[in-house]
């Protein structure tokens, strides 16, 4: 019997041993095991994924990071080194760089620019070469030892709400950030250190501080933008706002013609787009511009534009009232709230601009001439 248990348990243990064994070199040797993880398939990239690289490749190069130091006198009458940073981008290859005036400083002791990319990580000093503060732009310049790469500037009056858009910028300091979008709204105003920004490109492409004076672009590569703020003082929430490029092209030709070719000034007056049941309520045109504030030192009010007398209530609306209906604007009948700062993006100081009004039941041509807007070299 003894002899009996004896084998049973050789038997057993040499079971027990093939079986560990086998379970080691089939399922837990690492030679033939199968993975933890389970390894993806490539796959190809897609047409928007494409268009995001090949516009990142070409327009990154000419987006460069901008350092400006300001000297201010601290509590105990030492001098402090003031920092602040941001983006820009050239213009041409000269070394002309586009960037927010905010982003400047204003009167900057020193302004630092890097260029960044896959040839060259070099550091230049810029000038300043002329500033448009009501529309926070400034062109500073570089002395560069090449040519530079740089970005061609596109068309801000066609956009459209719902166009894909792509920002680049130094986000917090990261240099050569992508981020995309879409147009989320247009003419947009917003309130700046200077004074009220209008007509301004809404996006929900992410921008956070850095991101100032980068360009907002469109599929093509074009400069549509210039990357100006955000909504409340945090980071990105969505809600992003950029400056037209047709409010920085008369900077550009400023400069170019020597100071000579100046921007129009702001003809002096507000108006709200009035169209459909309300123009009917109001018994007005079927689509216009009602004039709800009016300067009567600007231009406009000198040309015989005339203002609001007193306020109706409209619904829930509170609206000021006997100002001008604008029906055209240089010709061009009134379908949108957007047509008449289309129209002075493109004038320059001393151009003229034709209103037809309607006016107690009567049709009335106005011209206004343009005075020119505070731009310095």
């Amino acid at each position: 019997m003894r002899r009996w248990t004896f084998r049973l348990g050789t038997m057993a243990l040499l079971f027990l041993a093939a079986f560990t064994l086998g379970t080691i070199s089939t399922e837990w040797s690492s030679d033939s095991a199968d993975p933890f993880w389970t390894e993806a398939a490539g796959s190809d990239l897609t047409d928007d994924e494409r268009t995001n690289i090949d516009v990142y490749d070409r327009a990154s190069r000419a987006v460069v990071n901008i350092t400006s130091t300001v000297l201010q006198q601290g509590w105990f009458f030492q001098v402090v080194p003031n920092r602040g940073t941001g983006s820009g981008f050239l213009v041409d290859n000269e070394g002309r760089i586009l960037t927010n005036y905010h982003v400047i400083q204003g009167n900057s002791a020193q302004i630092e620019v890097n260029l960044l990319g896959s040839e060259r990580d070099e550091s230049y000093e810029a000038q300043v070469l002329a500033v448009d503060e009501l529309n926070d732009l400034a062109l500073i310049q570089i002395n560069p030892d090449g040519d530079l790469p740089w970005l061609p500037l596109g068309d801000s009056e066609s956009l459209r709400v719902g166009r894909k858009v792509l920002a680049i910028g130094n986000p917090f300091g990261l240099e050569g950030t992508l981020t995309t979008g879409v147009i989320s709204s247009l003419g947009r105003s917003i309130q700046s250190d200077n004074g009220v920004l209008p007509e301004m490109i809404q996006t929900d492409a992410a921008i956070n501080p850095g991101n100032s004076g980068g360009p907002l672009l469109d599929n093509s590569g074009a400069v549509i933008g210039v990357n100006t703020a955000i909504y409340g003082p945090g980071g990105n929430i969505g809600i992003g706002f950029a400056m037209p490029i047709s409010r920085a092209k008369p900077l550009l030709e400023f400069v170019r013609s020597g100071g000579e070719a100046r921007k129009a000034k702001d003809p002096g007056f507000r108006t709200i787009y009035v169209s459909g049941r309300y123009a009917r309520a109001l018994e007005l045109p079927p689509s216009g511009l009602l004039v709800v504030e009016l300067d009567p030192n600007g231009a406009a009010a000198q040309a015989g534009l005339r203002g609001p007398s007193r306020e109706i209530v409209l619904g829930n609306y509170r609206v000021p009232w006997g100002g001008d209906f604008i029906l055209e604007i240089d010709g061009r009948p009134v379908a949108n709230g957007r047509l008449l700062q289309q129209s002075l993006a493109l004038k320059k100081a001393g151009d003229e601009l034709a209103l037809k009004v309607f006016r107690d039941g009567e049709e009335v041509e106005i011209v206004v001439k343009l005075a020119s807007q505070s731009m310095r070299l």
